[in-house]
């Protein structure tokens, strides 16, 4: 199994993230119900629902028709992925809320052979769990996780990792000697890959969570990358910086969920740079992250499948140009050995 989960600390760039964003063209919708039905299906993570969807747009089959069809993490209870007609037993099936969801939707379709093939691939915005081949992570983008305080927070703008953990933990930290409080820790629901990258990038286990929960610290319910859920200058919570910068887009079909959320810096590094519609993600920030369509890795041949996401010339990885605009960074541009369609990546979960 090969994780790339990563810590960078790039040079002091202080400050919180613009706000201006200039209006863009409006991207495809998600959860279509009506033919044409699209060869490949996919569910799972917030993070990459969007950008999902703008690609779906763009990603064509061999006969120009339109390739990949993906559902949101939220909306209604039950999702139809598949044609009901061909496929019955993909009608209204539960919708998976979040990476972890949609690669369990993924194993279910796998292990479960007399009923299979409503879900083609799960987005996530983690890597592997677990060790093992059935599943194969293929990277297509980069993605940065801050976090994020109201307009009128009375925290500081900057923070460290060791300041983040202590808040995850108990809801204080110290600062310039004095121990100050947060009123509540925000963490996403459980089966987020965010929550998973977030908690292991400051250090703090689900155990300890736990803990904190119990004691009255932690709220874990809200839906992540929803700057709504900060209702006082003294709460906090992780954030998407590909999301964040999104929703600022203007696009029809990303509903613009920051509420008074700004994006904080962490170790003394800014997660953005440039302003208004220049604003991009920051490549040398604190937390970087790989995110991934998973596919299972005995369909890696699979036509569609391979035309989708496998290598650089894959519909996704020609499209770089969508996945930007979507706020996500270039692999290409990434010191690290992954790039765009790989597929050394495997894990069983």
């Amino acid at each position: 199994m090969n994780v790339k989960s990563r810590a960078k600390v790039g040079a002091a760039v202080l400050g919180a993230a613009a706000v201006g964003v200039g209006l863009m063209a409006a991207p495809a919708s998600a959860d279509y119900t009506t033919p044409p039905w699209r060869p490949l299906a996919g569910v799972g993570s917030d993070t990459t629902q969007d950008v999902t969807n703008g690609l779906g747009e763009v990603a064509l089959t061999a006969g120009g028709g339109k390739l990949i069809g993906s559902w949101n993490a939220t909306g209604s209870a039950t999702i139809t992925p598949k044609d009901p007609a061909a496929a019955p037993h993909c009608a209204n099936i539960p919708r998976p809320n979040g990476s972890s969801a949609g690669i369990d939707r993924l194993i279910a379709d796998i292990n479960n052979t007399a009923q299979s093939d409503c879900v083609d691939f799960a987005r996530s915005s983690r890597g592997p769990s677990t060790a093992g081949n059935l599943l194969t992570f293929i990277p297509f983008g980069k993605d940065a996780v801050t976090y994020a305080t109201n307009l009128g927070s009375t925290l500081p703008l900057d923070l460290s990792a060791s300041q983040l953990q202590s808040i995850y933990r108990n809801c204080t930290f110290v600062d310039a000697g004095t121990t100050k409080t947060v009123s509540k820790a925000l963490l996403p629901q459980a089966g987020s890959g965010t929550r998973t990258y977030w908690l292991s990038s400051i250090g703090v286990t689900e155990a300890e969570i736990a803990t904190a929960k119990a004691a009255g610290c932690v709220n874990d319910t809200i839906q992540e990358h929803d700057g709504t859920a900060l209702t006082s200058g003294t709460q906090i919570m992780p954030y998407s910086v590909a999301q964040w910068i999104a929703q600022g887009k203007g696009f029809a079909d990303v509903p613009n969920r920051r509420g008074d959320s700004r994006l904080r810096s962490i170790a003394g590094v800014a997660p953005t740079t440039g302003s208004g519609s220049a604003l991009a993600l920051n490549p040398n920030f604190t937390f970087t992250r790989d995110v991934y369509n998973v596919v299972p890795t005995a369909k890696l041949g699979d036509a569609n499948i391979a035309r989708a996401f496998v290598g650089a010339n894959s519909e996704v990885c020609k499209n770089i140009a969508t996945t930007k605009n979507y706020g996500f960074g270039d692999l290409s541009a990434d010191s690290q050995p992954s790039s765009c369609g790989d597929t050394n990546t495997t894990g069983n979960r």
